[in-house]
């Protein structure tokens, strides 16, 4: 009986062990089959399974697992997607993921190259609102400091001058003027004044002939008498004409009388009694 008991425990030891090799064979295969070398594999995979995608991928190549629902298909990128870094090994270069919040790109898993939209970059991380002491600059959407105004020191007072004229006044002003070395950012301190302005007095003097400040004068009176020339120069002419119209009209007239005192005087003539004196 014993004997029996023992023979149907060896019998079902050897069918077990038969079962399992099966199995194993069976699973080499498949992996055999599922596996193969840059064959069938998509572009940039050194190694791919037809379930997992990529496996490993060519050199300068990163490997990153893409979802697909509860599925993870591995695939080979020249550059890592949004939300990840690569990260370069002898084994594997691989994409990791950002570990800072609202980060579009990143250096390493903590410091932040570039935020996601709405957000502004400040030392490595990503804000919705700038830290005290910075500005948010739409254009880059990082948080600068702000720039104030700066001017350079002012120049020396100019002459003293009254309605542009150096002389022939005695009160008057003077001005000076400083530049603007750095203009303001949009929150920046504003520029001070650049131009300023004083009254001044100085010992009255005549304008010479010829002097800066008689040349308004000058100009004045030259356009004066050329304006005066002009002006006689006009009634002449019109005085001129005048003089021709009065000659022409005087000579028409003595043409037109001239034949009626011819003929008054032939009447006269005519009318004159002639008387003979007799001798008796």
């Amino acid at each position: 009986m014993q004997f029996r008991l023992i023979s149907v425990v060896l019998i079902l030891l050897n069918c077990m062990e038969y079962i399992g090799s099966q199995n194993a064979s069976r699973g080499r295969r498949h992996r055999r089959t599922n596996t193969s070398v840059s064959q069938g594999c998509p572009k940039g995979c050194d190694r791919c399974s037809e379930y997992n995608g990529c496996l490993s991928c060519k050199p300068r190549l990163f490997f990153f697992l893409e979802r697909n629902g509860m599925r993870q298909t591995g695939v080979c990128l020249s550059s890592c997607p949004s939300g990840y870094y690569g990260v370069r090994t002898p084994e594997m270069n691989k994409c990791t993921r950002c570990r800072a919040d609202n980060c579009d790109t990143c250096f390493n898993k903590n410091f932040c190259t570039k935020c996601k939209p709405g957000f502004y970059l400040h030392k490595g991380r990503c804000f919705d609102i700038c830290p005290e002491g910075f500005a948010p600059d739409n254009q880059t959407m990082e948080c600068t400091p702000p720039v104030h105004c700066e001017v350079n020191e002012w120049n020396a007072w100019s002459p003293c001058t009254k309605r542009g004229k150096t002389c022939g006044f005695r009160r008057g002003s003077e001005s000076r003027k400083r530049d603007i070395v750095q203009f303001p950012s949009a929150h920046g301190n504003p520029c001070p004044k650049i131009i300023d302005t004083r009254r001044c007095t100085v010992q009255k003097k005549r304008c010479p002939i010829g002097d800066k400040g008689n040349k308004g004068k000058d100009k004045k009176n030259r356009s004066r008498k050329e304006g005066n020339k002009e002006a006689t120069q006009g009634k002449q002419a019109k005085d001129s004409n005048r003089g021709k119209e009065n000659k022409d009209n005087r000579g028409e007239r003595v043409r037109k009388e001239k034949p009626e005192n011819k003929k008054r005087r032939g009447q006269n003539k005519k009318q004159i009694p002639t008387t003979v004196s007799t001798v008796h």
